[in-house]
């Protein structure tokens, strides 16, 4: 197992290589989901290629950049990160040269009372 990080746009994300050779392209479900703040993204590449992972909101905004870089072959794990994002639906989408998968995840943030209580919006 080898880890890497990577930060864009502010969001610094773990990459793990799982150290299996794969037959197929994959793009996994994140888990958990819904989730908050972090999720577990999983791929599989069965050959060296360019890569990119990328996060949208719903409006197609591009919200992050997981992964932009040259992998070879295997199954990757990335912990997103997403304490800077609000709550809501978001879309992750795994580019290759000859692949191209998207998936929904559902960002839930909740906040404990006290720190409700202490917001500066909370009534009396």
């Amino acid at each position: 197992i080898s880890r890497i990080k990577l930060s864009h746009f502010g969001i610094t994300t773990d990459v793990e290589s799982l150290n299996e050779i794969p037959q197929n392209f994959l793009l996994s479900q994140n888990y958990p989901n819904p989730f908050n703040p972090s999720t577990t993204i999983n791929f599989s590449i069965p050959k060296q290629t360019n890569v990119s992972l990328k996060v949208y909101d719903v409006l197609g905004k591009e919200v992050a950049e997981l992964v932009n870089t040259e992998m070879s072959n295997g199954s990757y794990k990335i912990n997103f990160n997403a304490e800077n994002l609000s709550s809501g639906i978001y879309f992750y989408t795994l580019k290759t040269n000859e692949f191209i998968s998207t998936r929904k995840m559902l960002l839930v943030k909740w906040y404990s009372w006290t720190s409700y209580k202490n917001h500066k919006m909370c009534p009396n």
